[in-house]
């Protein structure tokens, strides 16, 4: 869904939303709330435009992304991966000085793992990746994406599991995303050089078409422009006290996952970043 990337394929999805007291539903299809950006003849709506096929090939990859903008809120989609032998490719989800949330979609080798990159851009500054193996295969049905993004913190989901934190942090100077409205977008692309273990796999186009799937798109959000005390009205939803921190079973499972999933964290990186980033010794 979100994110940009070039030679490997990789599904990108990245989003930042904000909600309003109109709170945006369900659209009815894809171009209620969405444009094609890229190679139109490469995105096939399916179902009266309920669900659309993105394609990659030798010729080209293809893009889309909302078509409004949005300050705080909640954006899912549920999406069917690429299945078999997708190394090279990238699913993402992504947004330009530039906040920006990412949902990247590595693709793999028959057999191996689905390998979901997430990174956060805040006041222009990114390089905060981390990488989760799915534990389930993510090409053999429908899985839901979202991303919750409010005054208290943003929190990646796959299927209402939590795969990352980030925290508003602000007390301590450390950066956070709330002054720039975001756009949805998301793009499949071919991106061989970095997406499959760092480049060394490579795509196999005897392999394509590649073909992703989206479905049930949901944005819920102040649109930007639309009303000026949206993004700062405490009674919008995600605001309220059930989403400013995890609950006790959302914490469990996010430990789960930290600690039977994750493969990479750019905050244990000390070739990177000898010095911990502040945001990691804050707690994130």
């Amino acid at each position: 869904m979100t994110m940009a990337l070039t030679n490997a394929f990789v599904l990108l999805f990245s989003c930042v939303l904000a909600i309003s007291f109109c709170v945006w539903g369900k659209p009815a299809t894809f171009l209620d709330n969405f444009q094609i950006t890229w190679s139109d003849s490469h995105i096939r709506q399916i179902d009266g435009g309920k669900a659309i096929q993105l394609v990659l090939d030798q010729n080209s990859g293809c893009g889309f992304a909302s078509k409004r903008k949005y300050l705080f809120g909640r954006v899912s989609m549920k999406i069917k991966l690429i299945p078999g032998d997708s190394a090279g490719t990238m699913n993402s989800d992504t947004d330009t000085v530039r906040d920006e949330l990412d949902f990247e979609f590595l693709g793999n080798r028959s057999g191996q793992p689905y390998t979901v990159q997430t990174n956060i851009y805040a006041h222009g500054k990114g390089d905060r990746e981390q990488r989760v193996n799915l534990w389930f295969d993510p090409s053999a049905d429908f899985h839901t994406y979202t991303i919750m993004w409010n005054h208290h913190h943003i929190v990646f989901y796959v299927d209402d599991v939590p795969i990352r934190v980030y925290k508003n942090n602000e007390a301590r100077n450390i950066p956070f995303p709330k002054f720039q409205p975001m756009g949805v977008y998301s793009t499949l692309w071919e991106a061989d050089d970095w997406a499959t273990r760092g480049g060394l796999e490579k795509i196999d186009w005897n392999k394509s078409p590649f073909l992703a799937y989206y479905k049930d798109f949901d944005i819920e959000g102040c649109p930007v422009p639309g009303p000026a005390s949206c993004a700062s009205n405490t009674g919008n939803w995600w605001e309220g006290s059930t989403y400013q921190a995890l609950n006790t079973m959302e914490s469990r499972r996010y430990r789960w996952v930290r600690m039977n999933h994750m493969i990479y964290d750019y905050c244990t990186d000390k070739s990177r970043y000898p010095v911990s980033p502040p945001e990691c010794i804050a707690g994130i």
